[in-house]
């Protein structure tokens, strides 16, 4: 009797510590589970314990060719799924899915680099299930006997059984009411059916080549000075991380501080999301993240306005155009001046880019060649994970570690900062050659971020996984030399400082900016363009939506909600329901205020939505 006991604990081991540790993890939302949910969930634990114990027991055999066969794949898949999952649970706060291993796939270059990266507590995730997966095969052997027919058959069965949980449906999405197990597993089906072109990826989008509407020769108003426009946008920037506002004793972001010391700050600048692909198509057309894949791959950029304006144009960046079709996206720019990462470093990291000191250089070199008046943007994309840091530099903020691990979270902190600081040097260092430049006293700059980044404030480390405010506020700032704006456009710089502004106010402000803001052949053009030039007095008041899935990039993660005022609706895909914060009362967004809150809001959001993040209904 103690040996049966024995060997059903042994069989049913792995099993119950994927349970157990599922409850560490998400007890209290186990705890919700109902209905469907919960058989799906029992569905998941049969799999799973199927799975496991008939390749243990075929594992157990003390003699047989077979038997190594399923001990190495009891080994791998156990150490993968049990260590992969948690790995994974610690960066996101959800498990590895089926949508996940697809949209991955799509960018694996990118996955493995930061896997690479942090290759240290990846290890350390695998390694405990590792050891537990080799000790009970070794336990098997001593304890378990196996009846020789009944073993032939599990040696034959056990990996078609594996194989088969591939492709077993599982409830992957919102409330992932499966085991964590079964959810890798079934992830692992995905990527594989997509590798060999079994699956239909029309709903994982990455940008295709622009072909921008015509614009009309533009007319700059008569009372509007030529002013050169820079535009630059920083990398996984969040507005904590900044000084927006000039202050004497500001360490991290100390050089433009310095240098910019009369600048408008702009304390309460939001994306609309927390995806650059996102983020540079609202920032250069004007237009909501929640329009179609058309509008977004035709709709006038500022670089077309200004072209149409007689502006000289450039576009500098730092980032790897390899990276998800970026290349295609700006193509057909049109731009006079460009540079790219492999364009300054063939051997640029894809996710970081070229070093921005190679940037700096670059900039320094062409300003003195653009003909006023002329519009520059210029991206950055160091401070992209896994974050550039030259360690023989400044590291002003310690103590740091490039270790994601939780209890290591405010030293990773510190190594991001460390980045944001060294990056804003290189930035100083153009910005100072631009203004020392003939065109410098004509030049007013623009300053903000694509998005922000989390460090564990709701569970979810980078970008693109929610639009809490870490991940959507960010910095802000313009600075004019004396006589470039009028006394008007100063007091709505100065009324906007601390009042709620957004990244699709950008466009209009950059039209007002080249004079042409209220040339009437745009009519057509401002009709999609909700925002407001930042250099008027009127604000943009209208609830916006914000989603990170979006016509020119899919999400792994569905998320979205909407924004108007102080109140934020939000949701996730792993989230029971919609959530509403007042982010001026609440700023860190750890009070809901239920759902009766926002409700117009909700209205809004199933409108343009159609449906919750992740709960697998077609979108409207």
């Amino acid at each position: 009797m103690l040996r049966r006991l024995r060997v059903g604990g042994l069989l049913l081991a792995p099993s119950l510590l994927v349970i157990g540790l599922d409850v560490l993890r998400r007890g209290e939302r186990l705890r919700t589970l109902e209905g469907t949910y919960v058989l799906t969930y029992l569905a998941a634990i049969a799999e799973g314990g199927l799975v496991w114990a008939s390749l243990i027991y075929a594992a157990s055999r003390r003699r047989g060719a077979l038997r190594w066969v399923s001990t190495l794949l009891f080994v791998i898949a156990l150490t993968f799924a049990v260590g992969g999952q948690t790995y994974f649970f610690g960066q996101y706060n959800a498990y590895l899915n089926v949508d996940v291993s697809v949209f991955a796939s799509n960018f694996k270059d990118s996955v493995l680099n930061q896997l690479v990266a942090d290759l240290g507590n990846y290890l350390r995730a695998k390694l405990p299930p590792f050891v537990l997966s080799i000790l009970l095969v070794w336990a098997a052997r001593r304890w378990v006997r196996p009846q020789r027919r009944l073993a032939l058959w599990a040696g034959a069965l056990a990996p078609i059984l594996l194989v088969g949980s591939f492709f077993v449906p599982t409830q992957h999405r919102q409330t992932q009411a499966s085991t964590p197990d079964v959810l890798y597993l079934n992830a692992v089906g995905g990527l594989l059916r997509t590798q060999l072109g079994m699956t239909e990826q029309s709903n994982q989008l990455r940008p295709r080549a622009r072909a921008s509407l015509a614009v009309p020769a533009l007319e700059r108003a008569s009372d509007v000075p030529k002013r050169n426009v820079v535009l630059v946008i920083l990398e996984s920037v969040r507005a904590d991380s900044v000084c927006s506002e000039y202050s004497p004793n500001c360490r991290k972001t100390e050089s433009t501080n310095q240098l910019f010391p009369q600048r408008f700050p702009l304390t309460k600048m939001r994306s609309l999301d927390s995806c650059t692909a996102v983020s540079l198509a609202v920032l250069w057309t004007g237009v909501l993240p929640t329009e179609s894949r058309e509008v977004l791959h035709t709709w006038p950029l500022i670089f077309d306005y200004a072209r149409a304006a007689g502006y000289d144009t450039a576009f500098w960046t730092s980032q790897n155009m390899m990276f998800g079709n970026a290349r295609l996206w700006v193509k057909n720019l049109g731009v006079r001046k460009f540079i790219s990462a492999t364009e300054l470093d063939p051997t640029s990291d894809l996710d970081i880019g070229a070093p921005e000191a190679l940037l700096a250089t670059h900039i320094k070199k062409e300003i003195a060649g653009l003909r006023e008046p002329f519009l520059a943007v210029v991206q950055l994309s160091n401070v992209h994970y896994p974050y550039l840091v030259d360690e023989s530099g400044p590291m002003p903020f310690e103590p740091w570690t490039t270790s994601k691990a939780v209890d290591e979270n405010r030293a990773f902190k510190n190594y991001y900062q460390n980045s944001v600081y060294q990056q804003d040097q290189h930035v100083a260092d153009f910005l100072r050659a631009l203004r020392e430049s003939p065109a410098g006293e004509r030049s007013v700059i623009v300053y903000t971020s694509d998005h922000g980044e989390a460090f564990r404030e709701h569970g979810q480390m980078g970008h693109t996984f929610s639009v809490f405010d870490e991940e959507v506020r960010v910095p802000a700032w313009i600075d004019a030399p004396a006589g470039t704006l009028s006394q008007a456009e100063i007091s709505a710089l100065q009324e906007k400082r601390d009042q709620n502004v957004f990244h699709v106010d950008v466009a209009p402000t950059v039209l007002d900016l080249m004079g042409v803001g209220d040339d009437p052949k745009l009519g057509d053009f401002r009709l999609k363009m909700p925002g407001h030039s930042l250099l008027r007095s009127e604000r943009t008041v209208a609830a916006l939506p914000m989603t990170n899935c979006a016509g020119v990039w899919s999400c792994a993660f569905e998320n979205w909600g909407y924004i108007e005022g102080n109140r934020k609706l939000e949701a996730r895909s792993w989230d029971p329901g919609w959530r509403c914060y007042d982010v001026e009362r609440d700023p860190e967004e750890l009070t809901d205020l239920g759902t009766s809150a926002c409700s117009d809001l909700i209205g809004l959001a199933n409108t343009t939505f159609g449906r919750l993040p992740g709960a697998g209904i077609e979108r409207k």
